[in-house]
């Protein structure tokens, strides 16, 4: 491996460590109703969105809210020692993209048949704490 590139991927993974993420492959929803479901989400403070998804009747909350949790243990597993409540943990970015289709057909009338598209996507949610400098400047 050349200096250059070993160069660019200890400045990855010094990256990595500062970055608190979970990443959900091929969920078998669509991505537009995950997409609903993460814009209530991001940019909220981490338990009013656990609150959120916890109390909605849409199927991709359950999910969502498991990523959650997810990315919450994997910020515990890089800050040891330090308490959640004190951090002001928050939901910085989600991104939904589209995963497989898998392609189906369905029965029609007079002999003929439809294809169904059966949707999956991939959900990336990356969590951020709010410094407490930066808490008492927004609020003045």
């Amino acid at each position: 491996m050349g200096a250059r590139k070993r160069n660019s991927a200890e400045a990855r993974k010094e990256a990595a460590k500062a970055k608190y993420q979970a990443v959900l492959r091929n969920c078998p929803t669509s991505p537009r109703k995950m997409r609903l479901m993460t814009g209530l989400i991001s940019g909220k403070e981490v338990n009013k969105a656990l609150d959120i998804l916890r109390y909605s009747s849409q199927e991709a909350s359950r999910r969502l809210e498991k990523l959650l949790l997810s990315a919450i243990a994997n910020w515990q597993s890089k800050n040891e020692g330090v308490r959640v409540e004190d951090s002001n943990l928050y939901v910085k970015t989600v991104h939904v993209d589209g995963g497989r289709t898998m392609k189906r057909l369905q029965t029609a009338p007079q002999g003929r048949a439809y294809r169904l598209r059966k949707r999956s996507n991939h959900v990336t949610l990356v969590l951020d704490s709010i410094v407490k400098e930066e808490v008492e400047n927004t609020t003045k």
